[in-house]
Order: C-alpha cells, then sequence, then structure tokens
C-alpha cells in the first residue's frame, strides 16, 4: 500500500528570492477526478509523464499510488479528459539531509510559492531552512487539487 506523509509551508519571500537554485522544472498539472475523498492526477514535464491517484488526506498522511507514464499519453490524457489545471515550476532542493520541493504556481496562482517536504513517519523531525515560514499542512485551500477550483488571484 502506498502512502504519502507530507507537510506544506509557506515561505520567506526575501530569504526565497535571496537564495541560490538549482534549475526549476515546468509541470503541468491536470485533475480527472477531485473530490473531498479522493483524487486521480495527471502531471506532464518535458520528458515525462505521471499518473497518481490519491486517498483522502488525514493529518499530514493520505494513501498514494503513482505511475510512471510516456509523456505523450500525459499530454493527451491532461488535453482530453482534465477537469481542472495548474502550472507551476518546482525546484528540488536539500537540505540537512532532507528533499524540499518548492513549487512557484503561475497562472491564476501565480504569487502563491509551497514548500513540500516528503516524511517517513508524522512525529519525524527535521530542520526548518530560513526560507520556510508557516505550515499550511492541514489547510485545504493549499492542495492543489483545491487550487484549480478556488485559485490564489480569488482569495483576495
Amino acid at each position: 500500500m502506498g502512502k504519502e506523509i507530507e507537510r506544506k509551508f509557506l515561505i520567506h519571500q526575501p530569504e526565497w528570492d535571496n537564495l541560490t537554485k538549482p534549475k526549476g522544472k515546468l509541470l503541468r498539472q491536470g485533475y480527472l477526478l477531485t473530490d473531498q475523498t479522493k483524487t486521480i492526477r495527471v502531471r506532464a514535464t518535458e520528458t515525462k509523464g505521471f499518473l497518481t491517484i490519491k486517498g483522502q488526506t488525514i493529518g499530514a498522511s493520505r494513501l498514494e499510488y503513482e505511475y510512471e507514464i510516456p509523456v505523450g499519453e500525459a499530454t493527451e490524457l491532461l488535453d482530453n479528459f482534465s477537469v481542472s489545471e495548474l502550472s507551476k515550476t518546482r525546484y528540488e532542493i536539500e537540505f540537512n539531509g532532507k528533499l524540499w520541493e518548492v513549487d512557484v504556481f503561475t497562472g491564476d496562482n501565480e504569487g502563491l510559492i509551497v514548500a513540500e517536504i516528503e516524511l517517513e513517519s508524522e512525529d519525524e523531525r527535521f530542520d526548518l531552512p530560513d526560507w520556510v515560514s508557516t505550515e499550511v499542512t492541514e489547510e485545504a485551500k493549499y492542495y492543489n487539487s483545491n487550487l484549480t477550483i478556488k485559485p490564489f488571484k480569488d482569495w483576495i
């Protein structure tokens, strides 16, 4: 059984802006199904595609099954079956032995930056980089699937 344990944080903008970052990856991400208990997501990068099925989030955990698919098929699924979609640039940053994935959203979610860290257990300890700010793990409005329905531009 696949299980994802992930915590989400907002960032400190000045520290993030001053950080030397690796090259980011542009992600196109759409949903074939999204409701409160499950999502089916398709993601395309420049070279790979992924089909991901996620269960309901409880705390920082949920069931997750992810499968690599050809990028052409991912694009076809996005073009023909996606009911909602977003784009973002993802930066992968190592900090004190942990991988942080930082998503800089574009389009209707421009201005939003979310840092995520995957853990082995919900009570795992880890260090926060100085560019990490407020935790938003349990705030549903920050779920990517919800950002496709009520984007960041509509929050204000």
